[in-house]
């Protein structure tokens, strides 16, 4: 324990999983600024490209973001080529998105620059160690959630 009974912040896993977080994100903005990009909105092209169709709703969840903040970055997104939706839903009021030509270039070019980011954070790690330690995370975000299954 810390002072006075708190956190020890040298030793708290909670406090080193947000500084990870925030290092994270932080050189992942640095590398995706000069592509004219940020986090959310490579978070939300990739979600598309592994998930053709998602909603707004959807999105926002793996993009960790509100549903009003994605509608506007949706808006952007398609404003700029990157993204095609129909005006109308075909099923209910779910307007399925899908990436363009344009919006998969983009992409591409930011998975490059995010994939250096990981590939130095993970630097000095075995294999073995990245392969616990990703299983670790698993855990405790089932942990956080209640989630009961079997991992």
């Amino acid at each position: 324990m810390g002072q006075g009974g708190g956190v020890d912040l040298g030793t708290s896993m909670g406090y080193a999983l947000k500084e990870v977080s925030s290092a994270l994100r932080t050189a992942m903005e640095d590398v995706l600024r000069p592509l004219g990009m940020n986090v959310t909105r490579y978070a939300c092209l990739e979600l598309l490209a592994q998930r053709p169709g998602m909603s707004g709703a959807e999105l926002a969840r793996g993009a960790f973001v509100t549903r009003q903040s994605m509608s506007t970055l949706l808006q952007a997104l398609e404003d700029e080529g990157y993204v095609t939706r129909p005006t109308e839903a075909p099923v209910g009021k779910v307007l399925p998105t899908t990436l363009t030509p344009e919006g998969r270039r983009r992409l591409g070019e930011a998975t490059v620059a995010v994939r250096s980011v990981e590939v130095a954070m993970l630097a000095g790690l075995t294999p073995a160690a990245q392969q616990d330690t990703f299983r670790a995370l698993q855990t405790m975000v089932r942990n956080l959630r209640g989630d009961d299954r079997a991992g």
